[in-house]
């Protein structure tokens, strides 16, 4: 009998164990994982544009973030968030007023980074407009390639947020320095070093992440000993990406894409996206660089189930190389919530339209 209530005793301790190590298991993988410059985690998620442009323009104009979108992107099983943000949301476009910061705004990006830790969420911060230079129109006053002024600036402005989050984990933040670079190689290692410097003299361990040259699509291998990470794009071949998409005059007459696809004379597949979007960037990864993209996506024109075959083949090469991703964007036209996209049967989500068929491929890789 003792030894019956022994067994029955042990047994029963064994199971309560076995649970709890299968509870503590499930906490584990809630928490972020822990990134290094060298090894970035497969990240995968959304950008967010609360802070894209300064004003009112777009489908998400410049205002505080929703926690909404962490909850929603944590409970279909994200974990990441890029923010591209203009400084012009905190700071005057007038070069002799650029160090003079609007502290109410700043306090939004500050409740973004909260909302990214109450949801286990990274949240990674990206001046999409830096002083001195944007991709998209208009131009800035002075040209942060060439002008001191302009890279005086640029440097003030992520040293300011560099103290803001010292003491954050990486895990829960961290930051990409400019978005879409296109200059060239030795002004964009000069510029680079300067703004890693300042935020390493006031945060040395904080994660840095540095888009590739040709906005975002070359790795830049003469970076790898400042020991940050890089991201790439996931918008080739463009004519699919990008098609009608009324900010790239050269695809105003393009034909409907198809994918496969054929652009510029080169025949567009999945082996055409290794040897180009993925085998240089496998190159720098051997040099001790993390990489991960930052940007990808099909326009709301690109015929749906063309998008989603041409998603599919990305998504399967990115996890093939262990890489995360954040598509552009959560909501609107790149989005699966709110797409507006003529051919797509939309189901409601709490006030929004959502695209099943793309989260459930999201999901999947």
């Amino acid at each position: 009998m003792e030894r019956r209530l022994f067994l029955q005793t042990s047994l029963t301790a064994a199971v309560g164990l076995n649970q709890l190590t299968s509870v503590m298991a499930d906490a584990d993988s809630s928490i972020l994982p822990e990134p290094k410059p060298g090894k970035l985690p497969r990240w995968r998620g959304f950008n967010l544009l609360e802070k894209f442009v300064a004003g009112t323009t777009g489908p998400e104009p410049a205002g505080p973030y929703q926690e909404r979108d962490f909850e929603w992107i944590a409970n279909w099983g994200f974990n990441f968030v890029r923010l591209p943000m203009s400084y012009h949301c905190w700071a005057t476009p007038d070069p002799a007023h650029w160090t003079e910061l609007n502290e109410r705004v700043l306090k939004e990006v500050d409740q973004a980074v909260d909302y990214g830790k109450q949801h286990k969420i990274h949240v990674n911060l990206n001046l999409h407009r830096i002083p001195g230079y944007c991709v998209n129109p208009p131009a800035e006053p002075l040209d942060l390639w060439t002008d001191d002024r302009a890279l005086e600036a640029a440097v003030f402005h992520w040293k300011h947020l560099a103290e803001r989050y010292k003491g954050r984990p990486n895990r829960e933040v961290s930051f990409d320095l400019i978005n879409e670079p296109n200059t060239d190689e030795a002004k964009y290692i000069r510029v680079v070093t300067a703004l890693v410097e300042g935020i390493r003299s006031v945060d040395p361990n904080r994660l840095i992440i540095v888009d590739g040259l040709q906005y975002g699509n070359q790795p830049v291998f003469d970076l790898a000993n400042l020991h940050v990470g890089q991201s790439t794009r996931g918008y080739l071949p463009m004519n699919v990406s990008h098609y009608k998409a009324e900010w790239v005059p050269m695809l105003k007459d393009a034909p409907s894409p198809t994918w496969p696809n054929t652009w510029m004379n080169v025949v567009w597949n999945a082996e055409t996206l290794k040897k180009i979007t993925i085998d240089p960037w496998k190159k720098l990864q051997k040099q001790g660089v993390g990489v991960h993209v930052g940007e990808w996506g099909c326009y709301n024109k690109t015929p749906h189930d063309v998008a989603l075959r041409y998603m599919e083949d990305h998504l399967k090469l990115w996890k093939e190389a262990g890489w995360g991703w954040a598509l552009w964007n959560f909501r609107g036209a790149f989005g699966i919530l709110n797409s507006d996209r003529a051919d797509v049967t939309y189901k409601e989500h709490q006030g929004m339209l959502l695209d099943e068929r793309m989260l459930t491929l999201l999901q999947k890789y």
